[in-house]
C-alpha cells in the first residue's frame, strides 16, 4: 500500500505520515520506503503508478476487480486476466498457458468466469521453500503412478464422458472439463513443465537471491515457467491486512520479503533479456488508510493506492500520477484497475475492447470501461 511502500508522505501531519524514512533510488526523482533497498536499486527498471483508485474496500470483490480488470457484478462472472491470456494467446503443446501459485477461488477473481472451465489456471500446491517441492494440481502424477496407467484411466474416463455428454444441461461444463483434461494429458507427456519446476538446476546464488521463502522460490519458478512458454503466472504473498501493529509487521517481515523477491525477479528477467517481453505487475486489492488507527494499524482504503509495473513495453524509471497532501485521493493522472488492465493487454498485443462471447451468446468487451494509459508506454 502507498503510505508505507511506494509513495510516502513525509510532509503529512502526525498520525498520517509513515514512521519509515524515504530512500533514494536509481530512478531520478523517485523515492520509496527505506525497507525496500534492493528494489530501490532496481527502480530504473520499474514504473510506479501512484494515482490508482477504486471504490471497493472489501477483500473479495476488490480482488475480483484487480485480477479481472472488471468491476464485479452479480450478473456476470468475469474471467481473470490469466484466463483471458489462456484464451487469446497461443501456447506450445505440452505447456500450461496459465499457472497460479495461489488457489484464487471464484470470490477472489482468479478463475475463468464466463470463459468456462477450460481456461482455469493450473494450481501449484505446497512448498517451494527449502526441502519442500512444488506440486502442480493436474499436471503431476502421484508417486509410483506411470503414464501407462494414466493412459488406461484416460480410456475409462472417455467411456464415462460419452454418458455425461448425453445430459444436455451439462454439455458446456463437460466440454470445458474435457479441454482442460486433454491439456493436462499433453503436459504430463511433456518434460518441459516438469523441468521448469526443477529449481535445483539453478545456481545456488540465484536461489538465494530470490529468497528461501515459498514466495521467493515461487517467483523463481515463475521465471522458469515463462522461459518454458507459460503465458501468465500469479503468485501471492499474504499477511498485508495490517489493522494492528502495521509498522512492526512491515519492517520485520513483509517488506523485506517483498523487497528481496520483487527486485530479484525484475533484475533476473532483465539480465536474461526477458524483461522486454515479460510484464511484471505487483499489486494488492486496495490501499490502506492514510490515517493510522488506535492500534498502530491501517485499515481498508480503496480511494488511493499504488502499484508497480515493469517490462513488456512499460516505461522504466517512471512515476505516474500523484495524490493529495495527505494521500487520501489522486491529485493528478487518476486511473482505475480496468485502465491498468487495458494497458497491460495493449502491451500484449490484444485489443482491450475486443469482444468475447459468453456461453449464452452475449458479447462482452474485455475491459469495457478501461482505457490505455499512454504515459505508461515506453
Amino acid at each position: 500500500s502507498h503510505p508505507y511502500t511506494w509513495y510516502r508522505k513525509p510532509d503529512a501531519p502526525e498520525g498520517i505520515r509513515s514512521l519509515f524514512k524515504p530512500s533514494p533510488t536509481k530512478a531520478d526523482g523517485m523515492q520509496i520506503c527505506e525497507h525496500l533497498p534492493k528494489t530501490a536499486q532496481a527502480a530504473d527498471k520499474i514504473t510506479i503508478v501512484r494515482s490508482l483508485y477504486h471504490s471497493i474496500p472489501s477483500h473479495g470483490p476488490a480482488s475480483v476487480f484487480m485480477t479481472t480488470g472488471n468491476k464485479p457484478t452479480p450478473a456476470l462472472d468475469y474471467p481473470s486476466m490469466g484466463s483471458l491470456t489462456a484464451k487469446l494467446l497461443t501456447t506450445e503443446k505440452g505447456i500450461p498457458p496459465y499457472v497460479s501459485f495461489s488457489d484464487l477461488r471464484g470470490d477472489r477473481g482468479g478463475v475463468a468466469g464466463y470463459l468456462g472451465t477450460a481456461y482455469n489456471p493450473f494450481i501449484v500446491e505446497n512448498g517451494g521453500g527449502r526441502g519442500n517441492a512444488f506440486r502442480v494440481r493436474g499436471i503431476q502424477l502421484p508417486g509410483g503412478f506411470t503414464l501407462d496407467e494414466l493412459e488406461k484411466r484416460d480410456k475409462l474416463f472417455r467411456r464415462f464422458d460419452a454418458t455425461f455428454r448425453s445430459l444436455e444441461k451439462s454439455a458446456d461444463l463437460v466440454e470445458g472439463l474435457d479441454t482442460f483434461h486433454q491439456q493436462a494429458l499433453e503436459i504430463l507427456r511433456s518434460d518441459k513443465t516438469k523441468k521448469a519446476f526443477a529449481l535445483e538446476q539453478e545456481p545456488p546464488a540465484v536461489r538465494e537471491r530470490y529468497g528461501p521463502t515459498p514466495f521467493g522460490q515461487g517467483a523463481l519458478a515463475a521465471r522458469r515457467l515463462v522461459e518454458a512458454g507459460v503465458r501468465f503466472v500469479t503468485i501471492s504473498l499474504g499477511g498485508w491486512d495490517t489493522h494492528r501493529q502495521n509498522f512492526d509487521v512491515l519492517a520485520k517481515r513483509l517488506l523485506p520479503t517483498l523487497d528481496q523477491t520483487l527486485s530479484a525477479l525484475v533484475e533476473d528477467l532483465d539480465a536474461r533479456g526477458l524483461l522486454e517481453t515479460t510484464i511484471v505487475y505487483c499489486a494488492g486489492e486496495f490501499g490502506r488508510t492514510p490515517k493510522i488507527n488506535k492500534t498502530a494499524g491501517r485499515d481498508h482504503w480503496a480511494r488511493s493506492m499504488a502499484v508497480v509495473l515493469a517490462g513488456g513495453g512499460i516505461q522504466r524509471g517512471y512515476v505516474h500520477g500523484s495524490t493529495d497532501a495527505q494521500g487520501m485521493a489522486p491529485a493528478t493522472e487518476p486511473c482505475t484497475p480496468d485502465d491498468v488492465s487495458a494497458t497491460i493487454f495493449h502491451c500484449l498485443g490484444i485489443d482491450p475492447h475486443m469482444e468475447l462471447m459468453t456461453s449464452t451468446g452475449r458479447p462482452i468487451q474485455l475491459f469495457r470501461e478501461g482505457r490505455v494509459i499512454d504515459k505508461l508506454l515506453a
